[in-house]
C-alpha cells in the first residue's frame, strides 16, 4: 500500500509541477513594444536603446510613408536584429467621418474604399515588407483601430495573411483569453515613466500580455512619449527580465497559438 501511494505521487508530481510553471515562456508575463507609422524617431531614438538593452520590438509600417520608403536599408538592418516589421497597410486608411478624424484625406478615407481595394493594399504591403526582411510570417495593426470597410468587417478576411492582428483597445489579458485577431494595446500619449512601469507591474500581477502602442518617442507625432519615460520603462523591463518576456508580437502570437493547441 505504501509502495502504491509513493508510486502514485511520483506520477502525479510532474503534472502538478508543469501546471505551476509560468505560462509566458517560463516567465510571469509578456510585454510587447510596438511602434506605429514608420517614424524617423523609430530609427533615431528607439532602435539605439532597444539595441543597447538587448530588446526587440514590432514596428508597424505604412510602407508608403517617407520614414520607411526613404530609409529602406536601415529598416533592413532593423529586421536583421530580430525586430518585426509589421504590416500597417500601404497608406494607413482610416474612417474619416468620426469626430477628431478631420485629418484623414478623402483618398484614404475607409468610407471611400471598397473591400477589394483595402485587401489588395494590405497584400501589396506584405510584398514590400517581404522584399525587405525576407519573411512570410508577420502581424498586422489596424490603422486607427478601424476594422470595417463601410458596414463590413475585414477581420476574417486577413486571417490567412497574418499570424495575428493588434487593435487599439487598452486591455491586458491572460493567455487563454486572448483573441489573436484583436489583441489589445495601451496607446501611449504623455504618460510618465512611473505610469508605464505601473502597467508592467499590473501585467506581472495578473500574469497577462501587455502590449504598448507608441507613436512619437521624443517627438515627431502628436501622440508622444518623452525619451525619459520610454527609457525608464525599458530599463525597468531589463531589471526584471527574470519575470518578464519581452518579444515582438509575431513571436508572442505564435507562442499563444501553440499554447492553446496543447491546452485545448
Amino acid at each position: 500500500m505504501v509502495f502504491f501511494i509513493t508510486s502514485y505521487l511520483t506520477v502525479l508530481m510532474p503534472a502538478i509541477s508543469a501546471q505551476d510553471k509560468e505560462v509566458w515562456h517560463g516567465k510571469k508575463c509578456a510585454v510587447c513594444l510596438t511602434y506605429d507609422d514608420a517614424l524617423n524617431v523609430d530609427l533615431d531614438n528607439v532602435i539605439p536603446i532597444l539595441d543597447s538593452l538587448g530588446f526587440t520590438g514590432t514596428f508597424y509600417l505604412p510602407v508608403s510613408f517617407p520614414g520607411f520608403s526613404e530609409r529602406l536599408s536601415e529598416w533592413k538592418d532593423v529586421a536583421k536584429k530580430g525586430n518585426e516589421l509589421g504590416n500597417h497597410t500601404l497608406y494607413h486608411p482610416c474612417a474619416g467621418k468620426a469626430p477628431g478624424m478631420e485629418w484623414v484625406k478623402p483618398d484614404y478615407d475607409l468610407n471611400n474604399y471598397t473591400m477589394q481595394r483595402l485587401l489588395d493594399e494590405i497584400k501589396m504591403a506584405n510584398i514590400v515588407l517581404k522584399a525587405i526582411d525576407g519573411k512570410s510570417e508577420r502581424t498586422f495593426a489596424y490603422p486607427c483601430g478601424d476594422t470595417t470597410v463601410g458596414d463590413s468587417s475585414y477581420v476574417s478576411k486577413i486571417r490567412e495573411e497574418f499570424v495575428a492582428a493588434r487593435g487599439v483597445e487598452g486591455k491586458m489579458q491572460r493567455i487563454e483569453e486572448i483573441d489573436l485577431y484583436n489583441i489589445g494595446a495601451y496607446g501611449i500619449n504623455g504618460q510618465s515613466g512611473d505610469e508605464l512601469v505601473r502597467l508592467v507591474k499590473e501585467a506581472i500581477e495578473d500574469k497577462a500580455l501587455l502590449v504598448f502602442l507608441f507613436h512619437g518617442v521624443g517627438g515627431e507625432h502628436s501622440l508622444n512619449v518623452s525619451l525619459e519615460a520610454h527609457s525608464k520603462l525599458l530599463h525597468f523591463l531589463k531589471q526584471n527580465e527574470k519575470d518578464i518576456w519581452v518579444a515582438p508580437l509575431v513571436k508572442i502570437a505564435k507562442y499563444i497559438k501553440e499554447y492553446k493547441q496543447v491546452n485545448k
